[in-house]
């Protein structure tokens, strides 16, 4: 069992060339935690050696979701331009050769170039200029809390949903639009629209009219994936 050791708060303390994930509708979002499944050889290359250095991993999504283009984005299809750079806060090794890990979201970057490695996953230089406001929480009274909580109760009635309504009336702002946001079941492209939001008063906004976009669309799968 491995720990994180302190968290980067600065972007300055962040490492510029990092290795990155790229997984089709996984959205990682500053101070989410994101569990992972790793068994690919080399994405457990990948984890060992971030485990060994600065424990870092950017997720990012393809730009064509896996299956529908040429190359899988493992073997160097596009990506989307933005990711979010995530922190392995646990990771487990099973016995069969898997490695179970816990990423935090730190910061959101945008891929400046793709480097020439040696190692069997990709890696980024990676700018977070622009998102240094990530590495602090959002303050409340940025979101409209009543209507997220109107819309979340309706969409989990209308669809049979279990939710812990005491822990979610007791988190944060931050906490709760981010932690929805991630594991709610949106298309792709919604989720990508989430982590490039410019500010979390939009990304809350962006997260409440969704839920009122499924309720009205009637359906608990994401739209790019509903059976013809």
């Amino acid at each position: 069992m491995h720990d994180s050791g302190s968290t980067p708060d600065t972007i300055g303390a962040l490492s510029r060339t990092i290795p990155i994930f790229p997984l089709n509708g996984v959205l990682l979002l500053p101070r989410g935690l994101l569990p992972l499944n790793i068994f690919e050889p080399r994405y457990l290359a990948m984890t060992k050696a971030s485990l060994g250095s600065h424990k870092l991993i950017g997720m990012v999504q393809p730009s064509e979701p896996f299956g529908r283009g040429g190359q899988s984005p493992e073997n160097g299809a596009d990506v989307q331009t933005i990711g979010c750079l995530g922190q392995i806060v646990s990771s487990t090794e099973t016995d069969d050769g898997r490695v179970l890990l816990t990423l935090r979201g730190l910061c959101r970057f945008r891929i400046t170039q793709e480097l020439t490695a040696a190692t069997p996953y990709r890696q980024v230089e990676a700018d977070y200029t622009a998102y240094a406001e990530d590495l602090k929480p959002a303050t409340d009274g940025l979101c409209d809390r009543n209507r997220l909580i109107h819309a979340l109760s309706s969409y989990c009635s209308h669809h049979n949903l279990p939710a812990d309504w005491d822990a979610i009336t007791a988190v944060n702002d931050d906490l709760l639009v981010h932690s929805l946001a991630m594991i709610c079941p949106f298309t792709s492209g919604e989720k990508q629209a989430l982590l490039e939001a410019s500010t979390f008063k939009a990304r809350a906004a962006m997260l409440v009219s969704l839920l009122e976009m499924a309720l009205l669309d009637g359906t608990t799968l994401p739209r790019d994936q509903k059976p013809n």
